[in-house]
């Protein structure tokens, strides 16, 4: 092998051997998750899932699984990504302060019974806490997805997934992995069709 395959050969092992540690370690946890998810959406709740940068993204991507469809055709779900709306943010950010951004939107959309999805590769992302923190006064149930040692959020939340990895990229893909194996277990549990 040449030197580039032997990098690419690193990365796709090391992405394996992360999602390997997580659900070697977290099997329960993650059923356990998906029927707070489960229940919350038979009781008619809806979903707020926010993050930072690619955890922003991620956030974004699963509510669209939910809304439109994961892998079967079924009712669309009420999810919801509070970082997609740029006047929201920015005004919340200029007005107040940027750890109040996602805060300050689950003050005004969250509902208790409803659940607030953070997540976070450090477990410390102040905007984060603070959104997990009032989602505990609502009545919501709080679900993060966190790497490295799970930092503040992991023992916050109501249920932690912490993927014990260092790097931003594989922790990442582990949290995309949790997210789609999310989904498709709530879509057989709704629908009692399997993806």
């Amino acid at each position: 092998m040449n030197n580039m395959e032997d990098i690419v050969l690193r990365i796709f092992q090391e992405s394996t051997r992360a999602s390997d540690n997580f659900i070697n370690d977290n099997i329960a946890k993650v059923v356990q998750v998906i029927d707070v998810f489960t229940q919350a959406l038979k009781n008619g709740r809806k979903i707020l899932l926010f993050g930072n940068g690619g955890s922003a993204a991620d956030a974004q991507h699963l509510a669209a699984e939910f809304i439109n469809r994961f892998m079967i055709e079924r009712p669309p779900l009420p999810a919801l990504a509070l970082s997609t709306d740029t006047s929201v943010l920015t005004s919340i950010a200029n007005d107040y302060d940027f750890s109040e951004i996602f805060a300050k939107q689950i003050r005004a959309l969250g509902h208790e019974g409803d659940i607030a999805w953070g997540l976070s590769t450090s477990g410390k992302s102040p905007n984060v806490v603070k959104a997990v923190e009032t989602a505990k006064k609502l009545g919501m149930a709080t679900i993060t997805c966190t790497g490295g040692d799970g930092g503040l959020l992991s023992k916050i939340s109501d249920h932690n997934l912490n993927v014990a990895a260092t790097s931003t990229p594989r922790i990442q893909e582990v949290h995309i992995l949790i997210g789609h194996a999310i989904c498709e277990l709530i879509d057989f549990r709704l629908f009692k069709r399997p993806g």
